[in-house]
C-alpha cells in the first residue's frame, strides 16, 4: 500500500501528463471549489470506455446542470 503523499504525487503526475500543467492545475482548483461527488460521477459516467474528449464533454455538461 502506498502513502497518501505518494498517491497525490502520482495523481498530479498523471493529470499533468494527460492534461498538461495548466489544465491539471485548473482541474484541481475546480474539484476543490465546487461540491462534487467524484465517486458517484465516475460510477454513472465512466462505466464504459470513453476518450478523454468524451469524458471532458460529459463533465462540462454535468457542470452546466449543477450550476443552474
Amino acid at each position: 500500500m502506498i502513502t497518501d503523499t505518494e498517491i497525490k504525487v502520482k495523481g498530479i503526475q498523471l493529470l499533468s501528463h494527460y492534461l498538461g500543467d495548466v489544465e491539471a492545475e485548473r482541474f484541481v482548483a475546480l474539484i476543490q471549489r465546487e461540491p462534487f461527488d467524484y465517486t458517484k460521477w465516475r460510477q454513472t459516467n465512466l462505466a464504459c470506455d470513453l476518450s478523454v474528449e468524451e469524458v471532458s464533454r460529459k463533465a462540462m455538461l454535468e457542470r452546466g446542470k449543477s450550476a443552474r
